[in-house]
C-alpha cells in the first residue's frame, strides 16, 4: 500500500479533492469533525448522523456514495466516541474500521480526514504510525506455504493522510512505514514453520538484509563458537542435526567513536524442551521461541531502511533444541564462555544458556548499552499477560534511564513493557551445590530468576533483558506472530539519535 501526506483546507479544497473515498470521522453525540462538516454542505452528512445509520461509537461506519457537493466518488463516516477528547483507544478502532471498510472498496485510492492532530496526549507523528501500523495489519498474509494462496488483498491501494505536509510528518511517514516493514519480517519469520524458518535459514536472512542495506555482517559456525569457549550455547544444540549459526550484524550509521547500541537476540527455532521435554498439546507454537531473534532482524530491517545515524549491533545466538542420545541431560554442569559453571537442572531452560554466551560476546563492542529480547519465560506471561513486555534491568542511574528510554519507546510506538524487580535476593534461588550457577532457581519469581540468571553474565555494560514471551505471538483463532518488539526497539534506537 502506498502512503502520502498532503495538506487540505477542511473549508474548500478537501470537498473538491477527487479520491476514491475520503474517511471522516462523526462522534456519538451526533456532532461532526471538522473535515466531516466541510463536506456537508447540502447536509447529507449530518442528515445520516441524526437518522442514527451511523451510532458514532468508536469502530462504526457508513458509506455514502455521490455526496451532493462533494468531489469523491463516497465518504466513509467513521465513528470515533465522543468529540470531547478522541483517545487513543478510539482514534486506533476507528482507524481498523476504516481500512477494513477500505478493503472492499470498489476504489483503488482514498483520503484519511480523520481527526490526526487531535488523539488525546498524542502527536500527528503516533496518528500517522497507527495508521501505516494498522494499514500492514490489515494486509499480512501469513499464507506462504499454502498451495492456494489467500486473496490478494483488494480495494484501496493509495492512501493520502490529511496532515501538515511538513519535514517533521513526512520523516514520521518513512520512519513508520520503515518499522511497519520490519515488523512484517519479524512476522513473517515467525510464522514459518521450523522446517523451514531453521538457524541456517535465520542466518541467509541476516545475509541478505547485510546485501540489501550494506550491513557488516559474520556468521559463526560450531568450530568457531568451540574455540570461543561457548560451552554453554553449544550445550543446547547437542540434540540437534540442525547446525548451530552465531550471527553478528552491523549497521555503523553513526560517527566511528561513538559505542555502538548491542541489541540480543534469542534464537531458538524450535523448543522441544530438549530431555526436559514438554507437554505435547500447543508444542507446534514453539517455533516462535525465535522471536527474539526475528525482532533483532525486523529492527535491523527498520533502521536500514531510514538510515539511522546510529551504530547498532545485533548478535543472534541461534539452535534448536532437541532431544537426542546425544542431548544435554538435566543435572550435567556446562561452562559458559565466562568461565561461569551452570548446572543444567532443566534442559527446557535453554534460553538463558544460549543468550547467556551471547551477553559475554556483546563486551568485546564496548556497548553504550545492551539491549537482551527474548521469548524467555512462560512466568512473565502470568504476571503480565499479553499485554506488556517484560523489562529487566539493575538499579542505578545508568539503568534507570536505559529503562526509561525503553518505557518511554513502548509508550510512544503503542508497544509497551512493564519494569519488573532484579535484586540479589533472587540470585540466592540460583545457588547450586556443584556448579557456580543453577540454570533455574527454586519455586517463585520465575520470570525473576531468570533475568537474574543473565544479569551475572552482564557486569561489564548497562543492559536490559525483554522478555517477550507474552507479546511476540498470539494463540487460538488468531493464532501468529505479532511483530512485537520492534516497533519499541526501533523508536528506543530513532530516539538515542
Amino acid at each position: 500500500m502506498d502512503f502520502s501526506i498532503k495538506a487540505f483546507d477542511t473549508k474548500s479544497t478537501l470537498g473538491t479533492a477527487k479520491s476514491g473515498c475520503i474517511a471522516v470521522a462523526v462522534f456519538e453525540n451526533k456532532k461532526l469533525s471538522p473535515a466531516a462538516k466541510s463536506l456537508d454542505s447540502k447536509g447529507a452528512i449530518s442528515a445520516a448522523l441524526k437518522s442514527g445509520d451511523i451510532s458514532g461509537k468508536p469502530g462504526s461506519t457508513l458509506l455514502l456514495r455521490a455526496v451532493d457537493g462533494v468531489a469523491a466518488e463516497r465518504v466513509l463516516l467513521v465513528g470515533m466516541g465522543s468529540d470531547e477528547t478522541v483517545s487513543e483507544k478510539s482514534f486506533a478502532t476507528g482507524v481498523q474500521a476504516a481500512l477494513k471498510a477500505f478493503g472492499s472498496l470498489g476504489a483503488a485510492d482514498a483520503i484519511i480526514a480523520l481527526p490526526l492532530t487531535e488523539v488525546k496526549e498524542r502527536d500527528v507523528n503516533w496518528a500517522i504510525r497507527c495508521v501505516v501500523q494498522a494499514a500492514h495489519d490489515s494486509e499480512y498474509r501469513c499464507d506462504s506455504q499454502k498451495s492456494k494462496k489467500d486473496p490478494a488483498p483488494a480495494g484501496v491501494r493509495k492512501i493520502v493522510l490529511a496532515a501538515p505536509a511538513t519535514a517533521a510528518t513526512r520523516g514520521a511517514l518513512a520512519q513508520a512505514i520503515a518499522i511497519a516493514n520490519g515488523s512484517d519480517l519479524t512476522r513473517n519469520l515467525g510464522d514459518l514453520p521450523a522446517n523451514v524458518a531453521n538457524p541456517t535459514y535465520l542466518a541467509n536472512t541476516a545475509k541478505q538484509l547485510a546485501k540489501d542495506y550494506k550491513f557488516e555482517v559474520e556468521v559463526l559456525d560450531r568450530k568457531q563458537l568451540e574455540a570461543l569457549k561457548m560451552g554453554s550455547f553449544l550445550s543446547v544444540t547437542n540434540g540437534s542435526e540442525q547446525p548451530p549459526k552465531f550471527i553478528v550484524l552491523k549497521h555503523m550509521g553513526g560517527k566511528a567513536k561513538d559505542a555502538p547500541v548491542v541489541l540480543v537476540g534469542k534464537g531458538i527455532t524450535f523448543d522441544t524442551g530438549g530431555i526436559s521435554i514438554k507437554a505435547g498439546p500447543g508444542m507446534d507454537e514453539m517455533k516462535y521461541d525465535m522471536c527474539g531473534a526475528a525482532s533483532v532482524l525486523g529492527t535491523f530491517r527498520a533502521i536500514g531502511e531510514m538510515n539511522l545515524k546510529l551504530n547498532v549491533i545485533g548478535v543472534i545466538a541461534a539452535c534448536e533444541n532437541m532431544p537426542s542420545g546425544r542431548a544435554t541431560k538435566p543435572g550435567d554442569i556446562v561452562t559458559s564462555m565466562n568461565g561461569l559453571t551452570i548446572e543444567v537442572l532443566n534442559t527446557d531452560a535453554e534460553g538463558r544458556l544460549v543468550l547467556c554466551d551471547a551477553l559475554t560476546y556483546a563486551e568485546r563492542f564496548k556497548p553504550a548499552a545492551v539491549v537482551d529480547i527474548a521469548t524467555l519465560t512462560g512466568a512473565c506471561v502470568v504476571a503480565l499477560g499479553h499485554h506488556n513486555s517484560g523489562l529487566f534491568t539493575r538499579s542505578d542511574a545508568a539503568h534507570d534511564q536505559l529503562a526509561n528510554e525503553l518505557l518511554a519507546a513502548g509508550k510512544q510506538s503503542s508497544d509497551t513493557a512493564w519494569r519488573m524487580p532484579i535484586e540479589e535476593a533472587y540470585n540466592e534461588q540460583l545457588k547450586s551445590n556443584f556448579a557456580d550457577l543453577a540454570n533455574i532457581g527454586t519455586p517463585g519469581g520465575g520470570s525473576v530468576t531468570a533475568a537474574a540468571f543473565l544479569e551475572n553474565f552482564t557486569k561489564k555494560y548497562t543492559w536490559a533483558h525483554l522478555d517477550i514471551a507474552g507479546t511476540a505471538w498470539k494463540s487460538g483463532g488468531a493464532k501468529g506472530a505479532t511483530g512485537r518488539p520492534v516497533p519499541l526497539l526501533t523508536t528506543f534506537l530513532i530516539n538515542r539519535v
